[in-house]
């Protein structure tokens, strides 16, 4: 049995395991369960009543956070010339292509983000066996395909993150840091969440959302009444 340390058994005693907590208490509580030396990051896990094995039941989407994610998101931008400097002006870490396609089939994915137009699709088709495994491959339903780069830049620079349940029903993700306010993390979440309850697959069958935690990097989880999202 792993033993506590003196933190976590501090975090622990803060927290009311049998209850479960308001947003805005939760976001509170995190800031003060944290112990951690760096701006750690505030995770949510929702988990759904689908089976995500059936294509009618799975849970995909993106959602732009009101307060963005607090991390510094790398974007590289895979597009014809025409529109390199559209990609530079709005952010874009990396801009080009062949260069860059040959880099990534070398094993090169310093990157967080991957934007592209639809006629560069075919090229980068190729690259599937590297950038699928770490979740960077491009898609038009994640605004990553598109003809305005700029614009899918300034977004995800902004905070737009997409996100896709797993195989055990469950959605992860971040919504912020340590360092935000507790009503920018309860404002991320209720937009994460209402973002989940409006994709509700029509195929799914009783308690949709069963349950949702928050915690930080190395906290315990605070457990969220699913009631308090709409509050």
């Amino acid at each position: 049995m792993t033993k506590l340390t003196k933190n976590r058994k501090l975090a622990l005693e803060k927290i009311d395991l049998s209850k479960a907590y308001k947003l805005s208490e939760a976001a509170a509580l995190l800031k003060e369960i944290s112990t951690v030396k760096f701006d750690a990051s505030v995770d949510i896990d929702v988990r759904l009543g689908v089976d995500p094995r059936k294509a009618n039941q799975m849970v995909r989407g993106v959602v732009s956070l009101p307060h963005g994610t607090g991390k510094q998101v790398r974007v590289l931008v895979l597009c014809s010339p025409d529109k390199e400097e559209e990609a530079r002006q709005s952010g874009a870490d990396y801009v080009g292509l062949d260069e860059f396609i040959e880099k990534i089939k070398g094993g090169w994915t310093d990157v967080d983000v991957i934007i592209t137009m639809p006629s560069i699709m075919p090229k980068i088709g190729a690259l599937g066996r590297v950038l699928g495994p770490r979740g960077l491959m491009p898609n038009p339903k994640s605004g990553t395909v598109t003809m305005e780069v700029g614009k899918a830049v300034k977004e995800v620079k902004q905070g737009k993150i997409d996100f896709k349940v797993d195989k055990f029903g469950i959605v992860h993700t971040s919504i912020g840091k340590v360092s935000f306010s507790p009503d920018q993390l309860a404002d991320n979440a209720k937009e994460f969440l209402n973002t989940i309850i409006k994709l509700k697959p029509a195929a799914a069958k009783g308690t949709y959302v069963k349950s949702i935690y928050l915690s930080s990097t190395m906290s315990p989880g605070v457990k969220i009444d699913t009631k308090s999202v709409d509050e």
